[in-house]
């Protein structure tokens, strides 16, 4: 894997002419702890991720794949989903106090702006999901 790649391991689920899914289990840092069935706190999801499929390629569904995304797409998804909104929410509240307004329309205000932003990021949600695009690797053969 390249320094320039963030990269899950995955299961192939189904495969179309226009898209492969893949499962990939999510697990959060405490899931690998040899205690995680008596502690109740760990995290595993499955998510499935659409990619783009190649028809030059030999896969079928159950078979283990590498789903990579260039880090650099990573970096960009949490600006857009973390440190924007912050800074939309911080911007408002430090404005809006110094100019004394109420602490409740401070607050309902900044909320609602952040709000607003994350609509408008689901509404181009097509145009971003072509920025987004996961690829295939096969697994290197275990010698």
């Amino acid at each position: 894997m390249a320094k320039n790649e963030i990269s899950h391991l995955g299961r192939i689920v189904e495969i179309t002419p226009e898209m492969t899914t893949v499962e990939i289990i999510s697990s959060s840092a405490c899931a690998a702890c040899h205690a995680k069935g008596v502690c109740g706190v760990s995290e595993e999801q499955v998510k499935l991720i659409g990619v783009p499929t190649d028809p030059y390629t030999l896969r079928e569904p159950g078979d283990e794949v590498q789903v990579v995304l260039k880090r650099s797409m990573g970096l960009k998804a949490v600006w857009l989903s973390y440190v924007i909104p912050l800074m939309i929410l911080m911007i408002l509240i430090l404005s809006l106090s110094s100019v004394t307004v109420h602490e409740l329309y401070v607050g309902l205000i900044s909320i609602g702006a952040v709000a607003l932003y994350y609509l408008v990021i689901f509404l181009l949600r097509d145009r971003l999901s072509k920025d987004f695009v996961f690829y295939i690797k096969d697994l290197p053969v275990q010698k």
